[in-house]
């Protein structure tokens, strides 16, 4: 046949294609999943053979029309007439997908044929291969263009569909406490290790704890006496980054181990971002990993707890193929360990809340060492779905790696045996062609070769190419069923180290016996063959063909030789082979290069003495030059063989009648891990030199480099100019330093030190700045509703720069006239803030339900029971969002902690679907911590927790109000959403529970956030309300529940930036408070008349004479209260009236004095007229002046 040979043409194709094709098929073959392109051409022709009595009777029969799109690949009969193809009416021959299309291949010597091969059922290991033939052969590039266009169209479109089916990259996550690490000496376990880790941890945090205290209570009594030892002053000024917090907390001591942390997490340490140091110091590579490594060395069991003191929660995530441990506080990766370096996991027997598992690690040497982890759960069952999850997740990792091993090849496999003769024999004369199957043939058996001899001639092909198409089908049937049957090397040498590993130094099993015996079969066979050619060569014609052929036949045999030779079997592992082991023979140079130890350096001046012929130039056998020689040198073992240089001597002497002393000398050098030294020169060659090409300068190092080797150095050229000192300049005196000299060098020292260190810490804040800054403009990438002039932006700076301003009440009309006029969106954190306190300098008493006053780190070092909740909400919060966008981010991680700090602090509600929005609304504006008190504040203060109880009665409380609103309001738009029963619950729930923030954009939630710090709750019923009002005619127009529920949650959202303002605007205008509370109370007699409706008689009374007995019961306790206050009014009637008597009193006692005291002022008037003596009237305006006074 002629040789088939791959045509691609790019087609230049729209996205969305779905062509059809009128074609004949010729014919299908099932043929294995592991046939390759080299012997797709004969199958082509083989389904060519087998179709051609078919065809000659009826043509018609195979016209079939071909459908081509995305979706599907399609074949059904040809009608003739050109129309949209109907299940009902046509029949269809085969329907794949476009993505199993593996391979298309296309006839040049017959253009109008092509076929595809089709990957269908790998469970069975089988594919099929169709051939078709168009009317048109230029028709034919369109054609496969087509379906390959179709294929990746359809690749691309199941890829995204993963991509959005799979929620995130990891599979499940838990939050666990982690409790430490211990080392282990094998990597299996009793049952009880997780126990007695735990009973490790707890002596020693002990230990460090009197350790701890022992320590503190020598620096109290150094501190009392004043005196300061020199490594505490040196530890002063070489370690100022260390907070006094720090000093003071007890913080055990981490050996790091080496490869435990991932790449990306050891480089997100060496950034210089924040660290925390509750959990860096278990994880941070310091001067500890040494004393691991010692402690390891030494053989010692390494016991490393956690600081008990620090945030230990972590998120414990089990992926696809790995297992990662990421820490909410540093938002880094921890550890990540993959399921082949896991070799055990457990739970603990008495403590059931624990669980470990122990993985594999290397040290710095290259010896591996076992650690196990051990980790804390909420409960006994969260400890029991970690395991199951774990279990699920190694035996679907198991599976995918034996299914994706399935499809490999090994050298011994048939179907690669058949794969390398259609590749050899590719594009050959039918003549030579037959001569190589020929020589295949060969290493059959005696009833392999009968039994393909008895099918071929029963056919009776009439020419070489027939035959050649006949063997290579026989051969092809032959080789798939002994595939179904064959063992992979790889699986063989699995078997062989796990019969190894239980045997120990037993004897190998069958496999290894089974895989040695095909080695020698293999090499024998191949000798053989070498040797045949080597002869049937003389007597053949010496064209070019015929030696290019031998010639690809000799590289293949001895190519196959190689190959088995180069991966060695259990038995060259575990000790060395027979003497009759072909892969020992003929000097391999593979087998050479895997022992240098043992093998002599080759010597360059001998020369080869070869028995046989000169091997091929394959990868593991390079041509060689010489026979090695069969006695080892005696080199000590722990000198590593460098490769082999030849050292030219340039001497008087002749090079090749060195003594042996000196080239074993050499030897000796090159063998040793001295440097590569230069050319040695004898002294009348050095003067030569130097004369020749004079250098400039005297002191070049590389002009002496020459001379290291000589005793002298040789006399100077006259062209050099005399160096007095010496040839590398003068030479300076060594002399001792004084004291002061080297006083003066210390406080140099440590002035860069301190100097470095400053500069340090001044980077790091700039860096600190620099990623605050990035993170807020993450943070507030949303389009602002309202823009915020300046003039409005300086108001607001004012108020929040008002010294003492959490005690300094603000005009509320200022604040309302301001939040209305525009909030700036990068100081709206800070108001948001500055609200919260004006409320509280308003209401003066808290309300009643007050939570703990519990720091925010000491809630996050807790774990909570709504873990799956909340993480299974946290990638639906804001998912298009940038800051939350990325699956256990720095955004999902600071949200995660917010929530679960909440949980903990409110148990009656603990978490509920929205509560996620509100929190991610708060963390745009400020930090974690500030967010999280801001929630608080809603919640409490706000009266935002009472919708988010288990019950939810608040809930359908607030969809009465907004259902009474509408019905005062908007009658018209009420009387048509009950006409189509729709509730408020249908479509408002999520506004109430999200705060608009799941449906809305991000710059109307802000202004509703904005009004929700100034109104309170009422804000919501009011945007409400304003929304379903502005959109009535919209709304009114459709006619059906489906596309009015629709258009409220799809369109309504999207709405444009006039219209939002335009709803703001109305909501500071309205006021319904008063009919808020009036529809609250209305709700509840509803619900007892609702009550009372459904009791009978007996039921009614019982209920009215206990709210009788309790009625009752409420009047005594008022009347007590009331003679209680009557008793105290009493008292203070009685007081104010003493008080009044004792005003009257006063009174009195004042009118006394007063005249008196113009009587006196009067006596002493009419005395100084009477007297008339100036110094009597000098006395007199003194007396006057005093009065006046």
């Amino acid at each position: 046949m002629e040789p088939l040979s791959f045509k691609v043409k790019k087609l230049q194709a729209p996205t969305d294609i779905s062509v059809d094709f009128s074609l004949q098929l010729v014919g299908s073959l099932p043929v294995h999943s592991l046939t390759t392109m080299p012997v797709l051409p004969w199958i082509v022709a083989e389904i060519r053979r087998l179709s051609m009595p078919s065809s000659m009777e009826d043509p018609s029969t195979s016209q079939i029309r071909l459908y081509v799109s995305p979706a599907s690949l399609r074949c059904g009969l040809d009608t003739g007439k050109s129309q949209q193809w109907d299940p009902l009416i046509c029949s269809s021959l085969f329907e794949y997908k476009p993505q199993s299309v593996h391979k298309l291949i296309h006839n040049s010597h017959d253009p109008s044929y092509f076929a595809c091969l089709i990957k269908d059922g790998a469970v069975n290991q089988q594919s099929i291969c169709y051939v078709f033939r168009a009317a048109d052969q230029t028709k034919v590039p369109e054609i496969i263009s087509s379906i390959r266009q179709a294929g990746k169209i359809a690749r691309q479109e199941e890829f995204q569909n993963n991509l959005s089916d799979v929620e995130d990259p990891f599979s499940k996550k838990f939050e666990v406490l982690f409790c430490g690490r211990v080392t282990v000496a094998h990597k299996n376990a009793p049952p009880a290790l997780i126990d007695e880790c735990i009973e490790k941890f707890n002596h020693v945090s002990c230990t460090k704890k009197l350790e701890f205290n022992s320590l503190s209570q020598q620096r109290e009594t150094a501190n009392n006496s004043g005196g300061l030892s020199f490594s505490d002053k040196l530890r002063s000024v070489f370690q100022p980054l260390v907070s006094e917090e720090e000093e003071k907390r007890p913080i055990r001591k981490s050996y790091s181990q080496p490869g435990l942390r991932s790449f990306s997490f050891k480089r997100d340490f060496q950034d210089g971002s924040c660290r925390s140091n509750s959990f860096a110091s278990s994880f941070d590579e310091t001067e500890t990993s040494l004393n691991l490594k010692r402690q390891l060395s030494y053989g010692h069991n390494v016991v490393q707890p956690t600081d008990i003191a620090g945030n230990r929660t972590m998120l414990f995530t089990i992926g696809q193929s790995e297992v990662y441990l990421i820490s909410p506080d540093t938002k880094k990766v921890a550890l990540e360990k993959s399921f082949k370096e896991i070799s055990f996991c457990s739970q603990g027997i008495r403590h059931v809340d624990h669980f470990g598992f122990i993985c594999r690690e290397s040290s710095g040497n290259g010896d591996c060492y076992f650690v196990c982890y051990v980790f804390q759960c909420t409960d006994e069952a969260l400890v029991d779905e970690i395991m199951m999850t774990l279990k699920q997740a190694f035996t679907v990792a198991a599976v995918q790696q034996t299914s994706k091993a399935q499809l490999q090849l090994c050298e011994g496999c048939p179907m690669q045996c058949l794969h390398k003769l259609c590749e050899k024999i590719e594009g050959l004369h039918p003549s030579k062609a037959k001569l190589e199957l020929q020589k295949h043939l060969t290493t059959l058996n005696n009833q392999e070769q009968a039994s393909l001899f008895e099918q071929v001639q029963k056919l009776r092909p009439r020419n070489d190419q027939k035959e050649n198409e006949l063997i290579i089908s026989v051969l092809r049937n032959m080789y798939e069923e002994k595939q179904k049957d064959h063992v992979h090397i790889w699986e063989a040498k699995q078997a062989s180290q796990s019969s190894g590993e239980t045997t120990g130094n037993e004897m190998p099993s069958s496999a290894p016996r089974f895989r040695l015996d095909m080695l020698k079969s293999k090499a024998k066979r191949s000798l053989t063959e070498s040797l045949e050619s080597i002869l049937s060569r003389g007597s053949k014609t010496k064209g070019s063909l015929e030696n290019s052929g031998s010639v690809d036949l000799d590289s293949s045999l001895s190519s196959t030789l190689s190959s088995t030779s180069k991966e060695p079997s259990v038995c060259e592992k575990e000790g060395p082979l027979p003497p009759e082991t072909p892969a020992k023979t003929n000097g391999s140079v593979g087998d050479l290069s895997s022992d240098p130890v043992s093998h002599p350096i080759e010597q360059p001046d001998k020369l080869p003495q070869q028995g046989f012929r000169r091997r091929a130039n394959t990868l593991s056998h390079l041509p060689i030059e010489c026979q090695e020689s069969l006695e080892p040198v005696e080199t000590s073992p722990s000198i590593l063989q460098r490769k082999l240089m030849r050292y030219h001597s340039v001497s008087t002497e002749t090079p090749h009648k060195r003594n042996d002393y000196e080239s074993k000398q050499s030897q000796l050098d090159v063998g040793n891990d001295t440097p590569v030294r230069t050319r040695r020169h004898s002294w009348r060659q050095q003067i030569f030199l130097r004369v020749a090409t004079p250098q400039k300068g005297c002191d070049s190092p590389s002009r002496y480099d020459d001379y290291s080797e000589l005793g002298d150095l040789p006399p100077r050229s006259p062209l050099e100019p005399v160096c007095e000192d010496g040839p590398f300049g003068p030479v300076k005196e060594d002399r001792k330093r004084t004291t002061r000299e080297l006083r003066e060098l210390w406080q140099k020292a440590i002035l860069q030190q301190i100097l470095l260190l400053r500069m340090e810490k001044e980077n790091q804040k700039l860096q600190a700045s620099e990623n605050d800054l990035l993170n807020r403009r993450l943070k507030l990438d949303y389009e602002e509703i309202t823009p915020c002039l300046k003039d409005v932006t300086l108001v607001w700076e004012k108020m929040l720069s008002t010294p003492g301003r959490s005690k300094t009440k603000t005009d509320m009309e200022t604040i309302h006239s301001a939040v209305g006029q525009g909030v700036p969106r990068h100081h709206r954190g800070e108001i948001w803030k500055f609200l919260a306190e004006q409320y509280h300098l308003k209401h003066q008493f808290p309300s009643k339900q007050q939570p703990k006053d519990t720091p925010y780190k000491e809630l996050l070092k807790q774990l909570t029971s709504q873990q799956h909740a909340i993480l299974i909400d946290l990638g639906r919060t804001f998912p298009t969002h940038p800051y939350f966008s990325a699956q256990l981010g720095a955004g999902q991680l600071s949200l995660y902690n917010i929530l679960k700090a909440y949980s903990l602090l409110d148990p009656e509600v603990g978490y509920c679907q929205g509560l996620s929005f509100v929190a991610g609304v708060l963390l745009l504006h400020m930090t974690e911590e500030d967010a999280f008190k801001m929630l608080k504040f809603l919640m409490f203060d706000m009266g935002l927790r009472k919708q988010y109880r288990p019950d939810m009665t608040i809930l359908q409380i607030q969809m009465y109000q907004l259902s009474r609103l509408l019905h005062d309001y908007h009658r018209d738009l009420y009387n048509h959403l009950e006409e189509h029963e729709i509730g408020p619950s249908l479509y408002a729930a999520p506004w109430f529970l999200t705060m608009f923030a799941s449906q809305f954009p991000l710059g109307f939630v802000a202004r509703v956030f904005d009004m929700l710090f100034l109104q309170g709750s009422e804000v919501i019923f009011k945007v409400a309300l304003s929304l379903l009002g502005s959109h009535k005619p919209l709304i009114l127009q459709h006619e059906n529940l489906e596309t009015i529920v629709d258009f409220i949650k799809s369109i309504l959202p999207n709405l444009g930036l006039v219209q939002m303002e335009k709803t703001i605007n109305q909501v500071f205008e309205m006021d319904i408070a008063k009919q808020l509370q009036a529809y609250e109370v209305e709700y509840h007699v509803l619900q007892d008349e609702l009550i009372d409706s459904s009791l009978n008689d007996n039921q009614r009374m019982d209920k009215l004479e206990k709210a009788n007995t309790s009625l009752r019961k409420q009047n005594f306790d008022l009347l007590e209260e009331l003679q209680v206050a009557n008793g105290k009014i009493q008292n203070l009637e009685a007081t104010v009236e003493i008080l009044l008597n004792n005003e009257c009193k006063l009174k009195q006692s004042i009118l006394t004095l007063e005249l008196e005291r113009k009587a006196l002022l009067q006596t002493v008037e009419d005395l100084h007229v009477q007297t008339g003596s100036p110094g009597g009237k000098h006395l007199l305006t003194r007396q006057e002046c005093m009065d006046a006074n």
